[in-house]
């Protein structure tokens, strides 16, 4: 049995299997086992569980451990012999190999939305995340552990420097909450920067347009100008969506009006239902959707 909790014993058993942690994927092996409880603990997964870079099964067994039914995601070749090694007798357990920003459109919806536990790589956490949210991928609850920076951004309210637009992203879909700071220490190979565990619970939100992510990313895409100057911007870049002959400047200042936002203001500080408003008010003028 591997050792989970032991940087020298890791090392030794990757050594012995022809293994090496590899910079590119951003592997990162949670040490602390206490972490790890309490990471699964959070997740309070009654079903399937999507669990996104196994590594070597540490927290894949203490979900197995629960009866939970696990389908993870590895793109690591080595790890994912070890994971069949270990795992191929387990009825509940499934793997999916390849890079999940690819795999998972491939996997079918479950009936019942599942839940999804991840030690995710700092170099697609983001990506992934938002990536799930925009194609409407939503679980039951999302608990990973990101890069602390990341975690800020998915946090964030609105006036707070790291307010932007994953952050509503994140909120359109989910009730967003810190869980705990992870220390460096508590990995091997120890990164260069800090974790969090991050909770993300289904708020029922699924009915947002679909020009809703596009409007954001926009208003976000300059934040030095202000709403009115980045949603002119938006709407003469969709202006084939609207009926014919429309001006862009006063189909902008009407949505502002409508949404009650000062032409002067931010996106940094309008509020995720302002958003949500400014979207359906645009879709409802739109004529090609």
């Amino acid at each position: 049995m591997i050792n989970y909790n032991s940087p020298s014993a890791l090392k030794v058993f990757l050594e012995q299997e022809g293994l090496g942690m590899r910079k590119k994927f951003g592997q990162n092996f949670l040490i602390n086992p206490q972490i790890r409880q309490s990471l699964v603990q959070a997740l309070e997964a009654k079903d399937e569980v999507w669990e996104i870079g196994p590594g070597l099964g540490a927290m894949t067994k203490l979900l197995l451990d629960r009866g939970l039914t696990v389908k993870t995601f590895e793109i690591d070749n080595g790890f994912i012999r070890i994971l069949k090694n270990i795992f191929s007798q387990e009825k509940n357990f499934s793997l999916v190999e390849g890079d999940v920003i690819k795999t998972w459109k491939e996997q079918p919806p479950s009936r019942l939305k599942p839940f999804l536990l991840g030690n995710l790589p700092y170099n697609i956490a983001a990506v992934l995340i938002a990536d799930l949210i925009e194609n409407r991928r939503i679980f039951s609850r999302m608990v990973v552990t990101v890069q602390k920076e990341v975690a800020l951004r998915m946090t964030a309210r609105a006036g707070s420097p790291d307010y932007s637009s994953f952050s509503v992203l994140c909120a359109s879909a989910y009730k967003v909450k810190p869980l705990m700071l992870i220390s460096r220490e508590s990995f091997y190979p120890q990164p260069n920067v800090d974790s969090m565990g991050v909770l993300l619970e289904n708020s029922g939100r699924d009915s947002n347009p679909d020009i809703f992510f596009p409007l954001v990313r926009s208003l976000f895409a300059s934040r030095r100008k202000t709403v009115k100057n980045n949603l002119s911007a938006f709407l003469s870049s969709r202006i084939g969506e609207f009926q014919q002959g429309l001006k862009v400047q006063e189909l902008c200042a009407a949505l502002l009006k409508e949404n009650t936002i000062n032409e002067k203001e931010r996106a940094e500080n309008l509020e995720l239902e302002t958003f949500l408003s400014l979207a359906k008010s645009i879709d409802n003028v739109r004529i090609l959707k």
